[in-house]
């Protein structure tokens, strides 16, 4: 895998080459053949390569393959964090947090890019000055659903059309994938963490983002939606002053390490509700 993503981000047929893999088309018809019936041979290979333990799921009658990649966790399996002024993850990944300056995202070493890009037309990005971009990154081994990481009142979901690339560290450092990639823009107003935002990110071979709620309540721990086959990643926007988080994800991020968290646990800790 590593050797292939080199050859699309790193040369010139590769670049052309990607054009086509990063469409939305591809994804479309990769993410049907995934719903169908033909895909169920897929299952136990994928199963015994990434050592998931199918006696945590709520089922394992899959019908397709994306049935076993989106498999419903038991309540157990993943208990979340109650306690309101802490900050939990909402969803199993690999995390980096990053602050929010002028504007601008600031990666240790990827491209840099605008709040506004990344919130679409017509938002306002200025909620977020000086706060922080939490990053969580979703490979194809992880829990692929994902909840609210506070209880308050959210918008509509907002779907912003784009391309598909990975979302693994080099297309990072090659094109602002966080912007390109399609996704969906969820803005909230958290009993915690006052005015934030959630965005899920598409990824390659991603087919689709199935966010279950539009504008209305949300509760700490209630599944918010899933991604279907890909990795993806999803990026919480969090203002000024609003949480402290764990001092050794900071030390991480700020090494340019991954942090591993599972859905519904401690991140980090609010200073203060609205």
């Amino acid at each position: 895998m590593d050797k292939t993503l080199k050859f699309l981000y790193g040369t010139v047929p590769g670049r052309i080459l990607l054009k086509g893999l990063t469409a939305r088309p591809v994804s479309k018809a990769a993410g049907a053949f995934m719903d169908s019936a033909f895909s169920i041979p897929l299952i136990r290979p994928f199963v015994k390569k990434n050592g998931i333990d199918l006696s945590e799921c709520e089922t394992a009658d899959f019908r397709c393959f994306n049935d076993c990649f989106t498999r419903k966790l038991k309540p157990e399996v993943r208990p979340v964090d109650r306690e309101g002024n802490h900050l939990i993850s909402p969803c199993d990944g690999l995390l980096r947090v990053w602050p929010v300056q002028d504007g601008l995202v600031l990666p240790v070493k990827e491209s840099r890019y605008s709040v506004a890009d990344l919130l679409g037309p017509g938002a306002d990005p200025s909620p977020f000055q000086g706060g922080q971009c939490l990053v969580f990154r979703l490979c194809v081994h992880h829990y692929h659903r994902y909840c609210y990481f506070d209880s308050g009142r959210k918008g509509e979901n907002i779907f912003l059309p784009g391309r598909l690339h990975t979302v693994q560290p080099i297309a990072l450092r090659s094109v602002p994938v966080f912007t390109e990639n399609c996704r969906e823009v969820t803005r909230m107003e958290t009993d915690h963490f006052g005015s934030a935002a959630q965005i899920e990110v598409g990824a390659m071979l991603v087919g689709k983002i199935r966010n279950h709620h539009g504008a209305g309540p949300m509760t700490r721990g209630e599944e918010k939606g899933m991604f279907l086959y890909g990795g993806s990643t999803i990026i919480v926007l969090l203002p000024a002053g609003s949480a402290e988080l764990d001092p050794a994800i900071l030390r991480a991020s700020a090494a340019g390490e991954e942090t591993p968290v599972r859905l519904g646990e401690w991140i980090g800790t609010g200073k203060g509700s609205r």
